[in-house]
């Protein structure tokens, strides 16, 4: 009786320890489910914020060096006609703006000259081509040392036609300084200049003189020397003339802050609860039942943690962060 009355016990012992351990291990992967982190399901708003208002400045920081003479180039005012001016390289720079061509745009002139302190280094266009606002039309060069600093496709948009302000700072040297912007940052050659056409001259009348007449030989025409007819891109830059109190070296490096545009007291949200960055954007407003309700906005300056809210926003909304996720684009059906 003894040992099946002990076997008993043990059966049921061991029943309930498995019991136990089964109940044990089953909290224990449940509690283990709840403490492993996932992702959020698509759409989950994580936080909110709301617009704020701020000074803004869109700056870049650029790497540059000390030049000497650097190219930069000129740009047309206005669409139009170029009819460029008769003129050779100048030796030295110019002691007041140079009249180099003149635009004409439905009758109006509108003259263009290269600064003070510059020589001109050529023609980018054919005389009296078409030319578009904006576009590169004489190149130049600065007399004396510059900074020059080369430019990305990435960056171009923003720097180019919008430099507010410029400053300079020689690596191990003096700074910062401010350094005056020269030209336009358009990808140019140094441009070319077409040789002055020979002085005409004026046939002897047979027999005159007693001897034939000399044969006038037909002007040999060489393409190279017909003006500009195009180029390869010579890669963007930016050039500016630093004071001539900043004491430079030639090819010493240089760090440039560009500002190229400022706002004041900007409505701005974070870039997080923005889709878009440039131009037109879109925002999800929180309503009151904690849904989303997607909307547009036009987007002004950003400074990489916030984005100018230019309008589309009342101000008081409150805006889901993330914001929404653009649709991706069609393929080919």
């Amino acid at each position: 009786m003894g040992p099946e009355k002990g076997t008993a016990v043990d059966r049921r012992g061991l029943a309930l320890g498995v019991a136990v351990a089964a109940a044990l291990s089953g909290c224990t992967a449940d509690e283990e489910a709840a403490r492993t982190p996932g992702l959020e399901e698509r759409g989950t708003v994580l936080t909110s914020v709301k617009p704020t208002r701020q000074d803004l400045s869109n700056q870049i920081s650029l790497s540059g060096k000390v030049t000497i003479n650097p190219v930069f180039g000129i740009v047309a005012p206005t669409a139009g006609e170029i009819r460029y001016v008769q003129r050779q390289p100048n030796k030295t720079p110019a002691a007041q703006p140079l009249w180099v061509a003149t635009v004409w745009d439905d009758g109006t002139p509108r003259r263009i000259n290269i600064p003070e302190g510059s020589m001109l280094a050529g023609r980018l266009m054919e005389d009296r081509a078409e030319v578009a606002a904006g576009m590169p039309i004489v190149s130049a060069r600065h007399g004396g040392y510059g900074i020059v600093a080369d430019i990305d496709s990435a960056q171009a948009y923003r720097v180019s036609g919008s430099a507010k302000t410029v400053k300079g700072q020689i690596k191990n040297g003096p700074g910062p300084f401010s350094c005056t912007t020269l030209g336009t940052i358009a990808a140019l050659p140094e441009g070319t200049i077409p040789e002055p056409p020979p002085p005409a001259t004026t046939a002897p009348t047979p027999g005159a003189s007693g001897g034939p007449a000399p044969v006038q030989s037909a002007p040999v025409e060489n393409p190279e020397q017909q003006g500009p007819q195009g180029s390869e891109s010579t890669g963007m830059r930016l050039v500016c003339a630093p004071p001539a109190s900043v004491k430079l070296i030639n090819g010493a490096d240089v760090t440039l802050s560009v500002v190229t545009d400022r706002a004041v007291n900007a409505m701005v949200l974070p870039v997080e609860a923005v889709a878009g960055t440039q131009g037109r954007g879109k925002v999800d407003v929180l309503t009151p039942d904690r849904t989303r309700k997607t909307v547009d906005v036009v987007l002004g300056l950003t400074d990489g943690k916030v984005v100018q809210i230019k309008s589309g926003l009342r101000g008081d909304e409150e805006i889901a962060v993330p914001g929404p996720d653009l649709p991706a684009a069609e393929g080919p059906k």
